[in-house]
């Protein structure tokens, strides 16, 4: 099995996630990944695909992964059934953090408990966290 092949799940998530000046490349024995992602969400999400693929220090692969929108986590459109705290755990992986939620976008959120489908919102970054540099 091929790095690309042991890695595409990796590869996959910066497809969807649309990443700008991708590359990959395999040599001796190790895989170079890179590429622009918006939000550090999308680059969290990759790093931990990354781990869960190849171990928590995996050796095989280099990966430089770029943030380009560092004012905010991410961008989440709400869907059918959602609540702030639902969202709050996916992203924050906290259900009280709704209230950062909430207040990020309190100019287009008049009630916590009043999201409907299609609303797009900010996701703060997590408490004490900022963009990596």
């Amino acid at each position: 099995m091929s790095l690309q092949d042991k890695y595409r799940s990796v590869l996959t998530l910066g497809e969807k996630f649309n990443a700008k000046d991708g590359y990959v490349e395999e040599a001796d024995g190790r895989l170079r990944v890179g590429g622009v992602v918006e939000y550090q969400h999308q680059k969290d999400q990759m790093w931990d695909e990354i781990k869960r693929v190849g171990g928590e220090n995996p050796s095989d692969i280099e990966a430089d992964i770029k943030v380009s929108n560092k004012a905010i986590y991410a961008r989440h459109t709400v869907e059918k059934g959602q609540s702030l705290s639902l969202i709050a755990k996916d992203y924050l992986g906290d259900v009280m953090a709704y209230k950062a939620i909430f207040a990020a976008n309190s100019d287009t959120l008049e009630d916590p408990n009043k999201i409907f489908p299609g609303q797009d919102l900010v996701i703060p970054f997590p408490e004490g966290r900022s963009a990596d540099a």
